[in-house]
């Protein structure tokens, strides 16, 4: 798999697909288009890509987002990068040029209550597949950030910080990012003691503290660690977090959301 490093170090790299697909090449000039511009070079478009926001919270929805950009000037967004690298005001330039450029975007918000239910992978998976389902223009490759997903509509490509490497995973993260941000910004408007607004959810010592005094609402996610400690006996914290709770006593605060996976299953 090609990485930034590879990048750097001017490598062009032959990738195949987990299906059975041509090889492509992805040559360092073409930049956060390298990826898309390698498989328009195979015939495989159109491109989607698909990320996610809000992994790491443990309040509030998993947002994931899907993006078909087209081929040619029309799809090199102004500005377009990772949207973690990006201030609020120039994702939000960003958001609506790629809304306004895109051949087709998609947006499922998965409920904290659904984290806690199915837990974290599943619902990122699942969400991923929902996004590319819902797409009006079906794509003939699919690129996914981090990790593979199978059962989407066609063949494709976990790509490392594909964020930062890709132009159509670029363009799904800032969606999903700024569409999770306006729905920590209405959450903040009813629940305003956990300051949902300046830490959209995500563990800090501020959040932790607003859990400490006020308990969790139900836009909280009882499966992660930092929130099921803080309701001992409580109903709604999954027996797998109990489990993993007793087996790993030393997971806390900022640390346990390290690994995601084992938090939620």
């Amino acid at each position: 798999m090609t990485t930034p490093e590879s990048y750097a170090r001017g490598e062009e790299r032959e990738v195949r697909s987990v299906r059975a697909m041509p090889r492509f090449v992805v040559r360092r000039e073409g930049g956060l288009y390298a990826y898309e511009k390698a498989l328009e070079r195979a015939g495989l478009t159109p491109v989607a890509g698909a990320d996610e926001a809000g992994r790491g919270a443990c309040a509030g929805p998993l947002v994931v987002a899907a993006v078909v950009l087209p081929t040619g000037r029309r799809g090199q967004v102004p500005g377009l990068a990772d949207s973690k690298l990006l201030t609020p005001a120039a994702r939000d330039r960003v958001y609506d040029e790629v809304l306004a450029r895109a051949a087709a975007t998609s947006v499922v918000v998965v409920p904290a209550q659904e984290v806690d239910r199915l837990g974290l992978h599943v619902c990122n998976v699942e969400g991923m597949r929902r996004a590319m389902a819902q797409l009006d223009v079906p794509p003939a490759y699919v690129l996914t950030d981090g990790f593979p997903v199978r059962g989407l509509p066609a063949p494709g490509l976990a790509v490392w910080k594909g964020d930062r490497v890709s132009a159509s995973i670029a363009a799904a993260s800032v969606l999903a990012k700024v569409t999770r941000d306006r729905i920590m910004a209405g959450l903040h408007e009813i629940w305003p003691s956990y300051d949902f607004l300046g830490h959209k959810g995500y563990v800090t010592p501020v959040h932790n503290a607003a859990l400490d005094a006020h308990g969790p609402c139900p836009e909280h996610r009882f499966s992660y660690v930092n929130v099921a400690r803080r309701v001992p006996g409580d109903q709604r914290v999954p027996a797998r977090t109990l489990v993993r709770m007793v087996e790993c006593p030393e997971l806390d605060e900022l640390d346990e959301l390290q690994d995601e996976e084992v938090l939620t299953g």
